[in-house]
């Protein structure tokens, strides 16, 4: 349940959990949650640099290569920041709720970049960003601006994705958030290639968040503790 995902423990506790249901990882409950998690870290990582791409593109090649590096490591930053605030955010009453709203406007977003041609020109550091349907930034600082908005979004969606995915194995969770990490700092270019080459990985993703972003909306409104059905 929620409420017991909420509470992760320590260092020592943490590995129990990883230990528990990776033991477990042949179950069809933690398969299914391990998977939904990998495919959401996966094409989380790779839409993140292809929008950092695609709103870089309209700059100079050095003012780009800074901006999309500063995009990038923004995102570590971020997905490490929301991943240690991920037990206070299940805390809150109310924000899966609004977490799965959130995963439905992602969902609507990936779809819409899925069928739009190329508004941007896209970066050569970044492989398929040309068709983000995104409008490159006129500036360095509007280039910046726009990233670091942009990083925010996703990286809390990210987090809160991995987080409805996998809230009642939290050896899972805690595994999905290390790896949202670790794929946007060594892997994102590399991921947002194969999107743009095999466009079957996004469609697959996109009806994993849409169901993550059904169910967190349906059970942020039932659930006895953390529930919207609680304030009424």
């Amino acid at each position: 349940m929620l409420a017991e995902a909420a509470s992760i423990g320590g260092p020592a506790e943490i590995w129990q959990h990883i230990v528990a249901d990776f033991s477990n990882i042949s179950e069809p409950a933690a398969l299914a949650a391990f998977g939904q998690v990998l495919m959401i870290d996966l094409l989380l990582a790779g839409d993140n640099a292809i929008v950092v791409g695609a709103l870089a593109a309209g700059l100079p090649a050095a003012d780009r290569k800074k901006v999309i590096m500063i995009g990038i490591g923004a995102a570590l930053v971020l997905r490490i920041a929301f991943a240690l605030m991920v037990t206070w955010l299940l805390g809150i009453v109310g924000l899966i709720f609004a977490g799965g709203l959130l995963l439905l406007w992602v969902a609507w977003k990936f779809w819409r970049e899925l069928h739009h041609s190329g508004q941007s020109a896209g970066s050569p550091e970044i492989e398929g960003d040309e068709e983000s349907g995104l409008h490159a930034a006129k500036s360095f600082a509007g280039a910046a601006w726009a990233v670091a908005v942009a990083d925010v979004s996703m990286s809390l969606d990210n987090v809160l994705a991995v987080a409805g995915a996998a809230r009642e194995h939290p050896g899972i969770l805690i595994v999905g958030l290390l790896l949202s990490v670790v794929l946007m700092g060594v892997a994102a270019n590399f991921i947002a290639r194969y999107i743009e080459r095999y466009r079957w990985i996004a469609y697959l993703g996109l009806v994993v968040i849409l169901y993550v972003a059904l169910k967190m909306i349906y059970d942020g409104w039932v659930d006895p503790h953390l529930g919207i059905s609680t304030l009424f």
